[in-house]
């Protein structure tokens, strides 16, 4: 069998006949072929990316040889070109796959016995001698000439994507977004990729730029870079950097000359694809779509503070003593003066940690205005906070993504101000994992008439997009805002409750005494190996066995950060050997393994398949018939091409950021100071806060005290508070 019984790390060539076509992905590109090969006895089977291809046409690739435990041995295309046929049964066949439009079977012979060997030519430059051929009119004729046109075109942009080194997969990613235009696209503005191609960031974008000779200090490279380096500050929560940082910025990630950064600037702001304005004085540069947000956000504010809500007049005494009676309760007078500012106010923010009676509270307003006939619409940023939302309330909660009504087919929301949500009353929970885009698409979508609540814990980390929409609102002063702080009796013994305040109050947390059963724990451990041993040991044996818990659904780990033996990468692979050992019933894809049973996160909003950042399921099913992979989101199952599981990331383990709005059962949260950069006090506040029956630190206790004496988190680049300061009181 020559090279096929050669397994090898590095790219080989491999090329031949395409016998048979078994798998076509038309959307991806992805493809299964069967060649007949030289000098091999056997087909061959190749798996890779094209745009097209068919029966008859010549494969040429490069790659790896895999040995698949179901399928044998194959050959794993990298880079994969399909060439014209060159045998006269080969172009038979090409010609009659139905390829070309307008050209069968029968055709496809008639066309071959004509001009033989040279059919190719005649269709492409002789195209008048089509009517040689018996049925062939001049419509007919029309439909070949396009076809071909079509097929060439598709084969030109492939060979010019591949000689400037991009994978075919991206390729085809590349033509689906261009079409025919792909070649000129990319030699106008190779930086145009990075902002249109899923999966093609600035630094791929750069490396063609380059290739198609782009100097490395050119304006356009220097302009592209300007507004990448903008884009990684969003990432960071940012909604623009002062002048001088983003210069600063700009030139470590380029490596070029800060006068060409600048200039680049500047060049940029009078084009207006980027704008300048001060904050606080200090000049500062902003992507314009999150500068026009912040602005549209202030202009909301200002419209939906006017007016009184539609239940005004409402004797708030009253409905305290009737709301007390019917829910069997008794407020405390923090809770009773919430009440009858919620009663009042048009806008109304609530602010509190775990433990001071923030359900109560929003239990008792929903009460009193339920019996007033006000209709109200809940919602929340993720799917699990909307659902504890729906638990606490005993009422409908939807994600704000879909309360907007979000299409799948554009991403932009039905609901907007032409078509607002209609309803007396909106309540917003867990306020501050809205970013600036989503708060500014919310707003829009609300009638004057509607009065919100917006509930969140401010002391959290901010959202993981940018801005910090709930801390500059309550900042601002600009509407009124009840703020929580007495912890209330029955959560009062929970020490997770306890803990939560302690660190947010930057005081180190009780824990319990040896052989003292509580629902907050520090296992004690100092090198790396030992936190990441003693998380799985955990996880897999000790809590399961001694809280009745199951390892798997009930169980979070959560990490400070990614990278290294206790981040959420390390963890999530020694936990998966744990728990779910790959083998048969595994893939690997983007350089990580999913197994039936695994535990997955989604990790970017899909808005076709109604999933979206954060969300959690199991791996179902794995069907490499169909090149596809089930994941059951609560009940609701939902299938991924292979090629697309770049979405999806194991979630043993996550990081706290990525735990937001959530609640688990159990959480365990590895501690070391090789995460100092990411040990600050509102990371682990939050993370205890995540725990509901049980909440256990791994760790050096001096990394738990570096992170409750860390409150230095630098504030978000952001005019928002600045703007709401200056409305009209």
């Amino acid at each position: 069998m020559g090279n096929v019984n050669r397994p090898t790390s590095s790219l080989e060539p491999l090329s031949g006949l395409v016998e048979r076509v078994t798998y076509h992905n038309g959307e991806n590109g992805f493809c299964v072929l069967r060649l007949k090969v030289k000098g091999e006895r056997d087909l061959i089977t190749i798996v890779g990316h094209t745009p097209s291809v068919t029966p008859g046409e010549y494969a040429s690739a490069s790659g790896q040889w895999l040995m698949d435990k179901e399928h044998g041995r194959q050959f794993k295309a990298i880079f994969l070109k399909i060439a014209p046929p060159t045998t006269l049964t080969g172009i038979e066949r090409y010609l009659g796959s139905g390829m070309v439009k307008g050209i069968g079977p029968a055709y496809a012979a008639r066309l071959v016995r004509a001009f033989g060997a040279n059919v190719f030519d005649v269709i492409e430059k002789e195209p008048s001698r089509l009517h040689e051929v018996g049925g062939i009119g001049a419509k007919r004729a029309n439909k070949i000439i396009a076809g071909w046109a079509d097929q060439k075109a598709i084969r030109e942009i492939m060979m010019f994507l591949h000689a400037h080194g991009v994978s075919t997969s991206r390729a085809v990613r590349i033509f689906k977004t261009y079409g025919q235009q792909a070649i000129d696209v990319i030699r106008a503005d190779p930086y145009r990729l990075a902002q249109d191609i899923r999966g093609i960031g600035f630094l791929s974008a750069d490396t063609i730029a380059q290739k198609i000779g782009i100097s490395h200090d050119s304006p356009l490279r220097a302009r592209a870079g300007v507004a990448y380096a903008l884009s990684e500050a969003s990432s960071q929560g940012h909604c623009g950097l002062p002048h001088a940082e983003l210069v600063e910025l700009a030139v470590k990630l380029l490596g070029i000359a800060p006068d060409l950064i600048d200039r680049a600037m500047r060049d940029e702001i009078a084009d207006e694809k980027l704008l300048s304005d001060a904050i606080n004085g200090v000049s500062c540069v902003f992507l314009p779509s999150l500068y026009h947000a912040e602005q549209s956000i202030a202009a909301q504010l200002a419209r939906l503070r006017q007016g009184k809500p539609v239940w005004a007049g409402v004797d708030a005494d009253k409905a305290i003593s009737w709301v007390e009676r019917k829910l069997s309760i008794t407020l405390a007078e923090s809770q009773k003066r919430a009440v009858t500012l919620a009663l009042t106010a048009k806008l109304l923010a609530i602010t509190g940690g775990p433990g001071v009676g923030k359900t109560t509270l929003m239990n008792t307003i929903m009460t009193v205005l339920r019996a007033k006939q006000v209709s109200a619409l809940l919602c929340a940023p993720t799917g699990r906070a909307a659902k504890r939302l729906s638990e606490s309330t005993g009422l409908e909660a939807k994600t704000i993504h879909r309360l907007l009504e979000i299409d799948p087919a554009t991403g932009q929301f039905k609901r907007n101000e032409t078509a607002p949500l209609l309803c007396d009353l909106l309540v917003v929970d867990e306020c501050s994992m809205i970013d600036i885009p989503l708060a500014n698409q919310l707003l829009k979508a609300i009638t004057t008439r509607t009065a919100i609540i917006f509930i969140g814990d401010v002391d959290q980390l901010p959202s993981v997009g940018p801005g910090a929409f709930l801390g500059d609102l309550i900042a601002s002063e600009t509407i009124p805002v009840i703020r929580l702080t007495e912890v209330f009796r029955q959560a009062a013994t929970s020490r997770i409750v306890q803990g939560a305040h302690s660190i947010n109050q930057g005081r180190y947390p009780a824990f319990p005494g040896k052989g003292e059963l509580a629902d907050f724990y520090l296992v004690p451990a100092e090198d790396a190996d030992i936190i990441a041993t003693t998380v799985v040991n955990l996880v897999k044996t000790r809590l399961p066995r001694k809280f009745n818990v199951d390892a798997v659904r009930d169980i979070q780990v959560l990490c400070p950060m990614n990278r290294g033996i206790t981040g959420a990468r390390g963890l999530n692979q020694a936990l998966q050997a744990a728990l779910n050992t790959p083998g048969d019933h595994s893939i690997e894809k983007y350089g990580q393994v999913f197994s039936v049973g695994d535990k997955v996160m989604q990790i970017e909003n899909n808005y076709d398949r109604d999933v979206y950042n954060g969300d959690i399921g199991f791996v179902a099913a794995l069907d490499r018939e169909d090149e596809s992979l089930q994941v059951n989101f609560d009940g609701r199952a939902v299938s991924y091409p292979l090629s697309e599981l770049d979405e999806l990331s194991l979630c043993y383990a996550t990081t706290i950021h990525k735990s937001q709005g959530s609640e688990y059962p159990v959480v365990i949260i590895p501690l070391s100071t090789q995460h100092y950069m990411m040990l600050r006090r509102n990371l682990i506040y939050t993370g205890v806060t995540r725990g509901k029956r049980l909440v256990v630190l791994v760790g050096q206790k001096r990394a738990l005290g570096m992170a409750i004496r860390d409150r230095q988190t630098r504030p978000r680049c952001s005019k928002l508070r600045e703007r709401l300061a200056e409305l009209p009181r």
